[in-house]
């Protein structure tokens, strides 16, 4: 029986093993799946790591036939690896990594999820959108953005080049032009959930579409500015969903 698993610092609200638990046993016959049910953990198991040195020699990474990559490790893996799958060598962020013949190849499925959810809300009316944060999850972002043709800037508190801003520069005038605004960041999640990025949301209109890659709770303080205004929004359940099942179909391609 194969063992999967997710690399991170803090797990304790993953979506992650929950989802694959459940997806694992609907694939069993009824008999086996509840003889099976109290062995669930062996399936996807959470790997909690304050830092990532040294991974491939980590007990904890032996004998998994694949796993994902959730904060702060979506990045610092990629030194890790053996490949990368085109997209996740443009994007520069890694959420899954298969192994194939001891081979640890690094793919982006995030994209995949977000461009999908994406899509139905902005309707090719966003011309310049905002970035909040500068994570491995926002460059799974602007590689979107950048496909589909949309400018964008980062937004973060400590910005580190002519393509990041500080929030104190996120006037009206950018807002205003911005009209979708995707967090990335961490501010507002469970257990924190009256936390808000630090924009004007005055600003906002119901031509604008907010979108938080957060799903716990599923109205964020950021999502509840832009509702009350009328503007179009999205959590990140559904993006978060649609990467899971990516990286389902590939650990059994590979593994089949």
């Amino acid at each position: 029986m194969r063992t999967y698993g997710l690399l991170g610092k803090s797990l304790a609200h993953s979506f992650s093993k929950n989802y694959f638990e459940k997806k694992f046993a609907q694939n069993l016959p009824k008999d086996l799946a509840k003889h099976l049910s109290q062995n669930l953990e062996e399936w996807y198991i959470n790997i909690e790591l304050a830092s990532i040195e040294n991974i491939r020699n980590l007990p904890q990474m032996q004998g998994l036939a694949g796993f994902n990559v959730t904060i702060p490790y979506k990045q610092e893996i990629i030194q890790y690896l053996d490949e990368l799958t085109p997209a996740a060598k443009a994007i520069g962020a890694v959420n899954c990594v298969s192994k194939e013949n001891n081979r640890w190849i690094g793919h982006n499925t995030d994209y995949i999820g977000f461009k999908r959810t994406l899509l139905p809300l902005i309707e090719n009316r966003v011309e310049t959108a905002l970035i909040l944060g500068t994570g491995g999850a926002s460059l799974a972002v602007a590689y979107v953005l950048k496909e589909l043709g949309i400018r964008y800037f980062f937004v973060s508190r400590n910005p580190q080049n002519d393509q990041t801003c500080s929030y104190e520069q996120v006037t009206p005038l950018l807002l205003e032009k911005c009209k979708l605004i995707v967090n990335t960041t961490p501010v507002g999640q469970f257990p924190h959930h009256e936390e808000k990025p630090d924009l004007d949301y005055s600003c906002l209109t119901d031509q604008h579409v907010l979108y938080d890659l957060i799903y716990n709770p599923e109205r964020t303080a950021f999502l509840q500015e832009g509702i009350s205004r009328g503007a179009r929004y999205c959590n990140g359940l559904s993006m978060l969903e649609i990467q899971a099942e990516e990286s389902y179909k590939i650990w059994n391609l590979l593994s089949e």
